[in-house]
């Protein structure tokens, strides 16, 4: 008897699937007494003009977020990627101790950036877990060293910095990296990656734990930095991994995907995207990339008369139908198509976008023309989603 159990527990699903409950547990049993805390501290987020919410709320949930992840992983003790598991546990403290700092003290954006870098430069120059290929996206196959290096700090800042920036809702940063980091660590439990996959499925595991209360309209409590630092910093972990093992490694020719960076894309597609959108209408417009406005798609649905739930659904749905969609033509890219693949579904991306803007003015207008007020006022939404503070 004994030796069957052994025999059973000593199966890597069945770990998995131990530190998935032990994750999911963690974190669903800590959110009520990090909240009481937070209430009887007054560690309470108020809410402004632009907040999503309308009443003082907890906003340490990513410390359940980051206790659930990492008990879940730490239960077993899988040997085949130790020596990356030192480094990104290292700049996972970073990150966690930064978010932690800000969400109490409300920290200059250089001083973050400057610690983001910092967590990343730990992994990807002490692991040597970096991107090595484009795969012939644009024409870009092998990338030299110091520029893979470059590339992929850039790529870890970047994303890490996108889903603080989607965090405007209820559900959305959770919710996405719940989506990415449960289809990465699928992935890895087919190639037996089974370090990897508990890493993914332990976070998936945490978020769902989280979401259960930041949807709650008695019991809420939001991420803050911490979370969404530490969601980003791990998705993006994943994301470069799958996509530097598909270039290196040798599996079957069932799992080893030539078209890795979009599938990876396609999962954090809603981060990348609005991320690119956004900053780039701000820049054109003469304002800073970081400047606060409702611009973000998750705005622009809410703003079109959608709830938060409803929002973010839409956005659950859009990033799983989209990663489904490129996982079915994984054996029918060329370098040619994947390159206007990529572009095709950042152009639909912008159109949407913009159909919402459209939509969200006229709505708008009409409200003033109902109203007897031919002509908005200053301190009304303009086209571009920003509120003037005149």
């Amino acid at each position: 008897m004994r030796l069957i159990f052994e025999e059973i527990v000593g199966d890597p699903n069945v770990q998995i699937f131990f530190s998935i409950v032990l994750s999911l547990l963690v974190t669903w049993r800590s959110i009520p007494v990090i909240r009481n805390i937070c209430m009887l501290r007054g560690l309470m987020e108020n809410p402004v003009k632009r907040s999503s919410h309308s009443s003082p709320t907890p906003t340490f949930g990513g410390i359940a977020i980051f206790a659930g992840t990492l008990m879940g992983y730490m239960l077993w003790n899988f040997e085949d990627e130790g020596y990356l598991m030192h480094k990104i546990f290292a700049g996972l403290l970073i990150l966690f101790f930064l978010g932690l700092k800000d969400d109490l003290y409300a920290l200059a954006p250089l001083k973050k950036i400057g610690s983001q870098v910092i967590a990343s430069v730990l992994v990807v120059v002490g692991s040597d877990l970096r991107i090595t290929s484009f795969f012939g996206i644009f024409g870009i196959h092998e990338l030299p060293y110091v520029l893979s290096v470059l590339f992929t700090i850039f790529i870890f800042v970047a994303l890490i910095n996108s889903f603080n920036l989607i965090d405007g809702i209820d559900g959305l940063s959770g919710g996405i990296g719940m989506i990415a980091s449960a289809g990465f660590g699928w992935w890895f439990i087919l190639n037996e990656q089974w370090s990897m996959a508990c890493l993914g499925f332990s976070l998936a595991a945490s978020l769902l734990g989280f979401l259960r209360y930041n949807y709650s309209k008695t019991t809420k409590i939001f991420m803050g930095d911490t979370g969404s630092l530490i969601v980003g910093y791990l998705v993006t972990i994943l994301a470069v991994r799958f996509i530097n093992l598909n270039e290196t490694a040798n599996f079957s020719p069932g799992q080893h995907f030539v078209s890795a960076p979009v599938i990876a894309l396609s999962l954090l597609s809603v981060p990348i995207f609005d991320t690119l959108r956004v900053f780039g209408v701000r820049i054109l417009k003469g304002r800073s990339p970081f400047e606060a406005d409702r611009l973000h798609l998750h705005h622009l649905l809410v703003d079109n008369g959608l709830t938060h739930l409803a929002s973010s659904l839409t956005l659950y749905g859009m990033t799983i139908a989209l990663s489904i969609f490129t996982y079915s033509l994984r054996s029918f890219f060329s370098n040619t198509a994947l390159s206007f693949y990529v572009i095709t579904v950042f152009a639909l991306y912008l159109a949407f976008s913009q159909w919402l803007e459209i939509r969200r003015f006229k709505n708008h207008r009409t409200k003033l023309n109902q109203n007897g007020t031919s002509k908005p006022k200053k301190s009304t939404l303009d086209l571009e989603g920003s509120i003037s503070k005149n």
